[in-house]
């Protein structure tokens, strides 16, 4: 490589546009004061979206953004992530090892903590350029994969319970913090209205939280960083619940409760 200039001006050197602290007197956040403009100011939600995505948003949207984090996140260790945690607790690993698995395991294409984000907030990007063109709702239903003779789009289907417990709170609490819906969470709704007329699938909270998201002018890439703990809360709550229990309390198993269907035992000739 001829030119090194780009990492000589930073050689022994930290670069930062997101923040600096200064010993002893304040810290720079983005261009915000911590001690003098948003502690006592703001809610650690509007710090933590001020950090994720360099937006500084309204306390009422970040009020709402608080309240969908609460639906990410039960106390519940049936729950994909929530059962890695629980199983840490269960292996004698300590609460961060096990948060810190749980938010990996949240981090995939079909559980709704931070990566589905950024796909619901993709595809809902394209839907809605798509509609506003011209094209139908059943074209554009169209033009997705299909499983099973329905449609596959991230946020509006839900794997066990097809009604999802959280969307009257959500439309609830975006009301009552006076938030108007946007044209991406109508066009959401719309969608939903369809494909429940056709394919028994609607909308879930991750679609509605998706909307919401791109109505108020985030990226799915600033989605996906907002979300990116958004699993921690349940998963800690049961790493609590197995953590002094007795040793293998989470789902024992015998060796009987396997089945083996590989090849029989076979003879060793002396």
């Amino acid at each position: 490589m001829a030119d090194t200039k780009y990492w000589d001006e930073r050689n022994q050197t930290i670069v930062s546009s997101v923040g600096h602290w200064s010993g002893g007197n304040d810290v720079n956040v983005r261009g915000y004061s911590l001690m003098n403009e948003l502690m006592g100011n703001v809610s650690y939600l509007q710090l933590v979206i001020l950090n994720a995505t360099g937006k500084f948003v309204a306390r009422n949207i970040a009020d709402w953004l608080e309240v969908c984090f609460m639906g990410l996140s039960y106390p519940d260790s049936r729950i994909w992530c929530n059962q890695i945690a629980a199983y840490a607790a269960d292996t004698n690993t300590s609460v961060v090892a096990s948060a810190t698995s749980a938010i990996l395991a949240a981090d995939s294409r079909a559980y709704g903590g931070s990566q589905a984000r950024k796909l619901s907030m993709q595809a809902q990007l394209e839907m809605y350029k798509n509609y506003k063109e011209g094209i139908s709702l059943g074209q554009i239903i169209k033009s997705v994969k299909f499983k099973n003779g329905k449609p596959i789009i991230v946020g509006f289907a839900r794997p066990i319970d097809r009604d999802d417990e959280r969307l009257k709170p959500f439309s609830d609490v975006q009301k009552k913090l006076g938030i108007e819906q946007g044209e991406y969470l109508k066009f959401a709704l719309k969608l939903s209205q369809y494909l429940n007329e056709h394919y028994q699938l609607s909308i879930n909270c991750g679609g509605y939280a998706s909307a919401f998201l791109l109505d108020h002018g985030f990226t799915p890439e600033e989605g996906y960083k907002i979300n990116a703990f958004a699993v921690v809360s349940g998963a800690v709550a049961c790493f609590n619940n197995f953590e002094k229990q007795s040793a293998n309390s989470f789902i024992p198993m015998k060796c009987q409760d396997i089945e083996y269907i590989g090849r029989a035992p076979r003879a060793i000739e002396e």
